[in-house]
């Protein structure tokens, strides 16, 4: 039994098939277009799919959200010495404190390299110094600032600046 032709062979054949015509080449804002339609499409179906295979969990209480709470200032000291003190415990908390060393590469310090750091001058440095040794020599046994604060962790140190600096404003040094 011969094979017959189907239509597209036998217009393949005599040139009467009409020929196919590409497709038009879109644009860039075209495809992107289209591409933003297709996920808008497949972003509704997939929360579609969520409220149904969520539909039977408890519904979760929201804490509303809420600013962080603003820093305090802090309060000006009577003397600048006291506020330089109050400066050097507000550089050991935020670089560290460290012992054996006046600065580590980090940038951790010591008791002397916060005053350092916080002093607005050379003289003022000294003088905290000078204050801090006074304290030291009453309430330890050693004998310089340096020895002082490889003896100690640095909440002690921290305390014990604080304490000073107490001592300077009450002085009004």
């Amino acid at each position: 039994m011969p094979r017959t032709m189907t239509d597209q062979e036998w217009e393949a054949q005599n040139g009467t098939a009409a020929a196919p015509t590409a497709a038009p080449e879109l644009d860039l804002d075209t495809r992107l277009m289209l591409a933003d339609a297709a996920m808008t499409v497949r972003l509704d179906h997939a929360a579609l799919a969520f409220e149904v295979n969520t539909a039977h969990l408890p519904a979760a209480t929201v804490e509303p959200l809420t600013a962080p709470p603003r820093p305090t200032p802090e309060p000006a000291l009577a003397t600048p010495l006291a506020a330089c003190l109050q400066r050097a415990i507000r550089i050991l908390g935020e670089r560290g404190w460290t012992r054996g060393h006046l600065r580590e590469e980090g940038g951790a310090v010591c008791a002397v390299g916060a005053i350092r750091a916080a002093a607005t001058s050379r003289h003022q440095s000294d003088d905290a110094c000078a204050l801090l040794l006074g304290v030291i020599e009453e309430r330890f046994t050693a004998e310089t600032v340096p020895s002082w604060n490889d003896q100690q962790n640095s909440a002690a140190v921290i305390r014990v600046l604080g304490q000073v600096a107490d001592h300077a404003a009450a002085r009004g040094i």
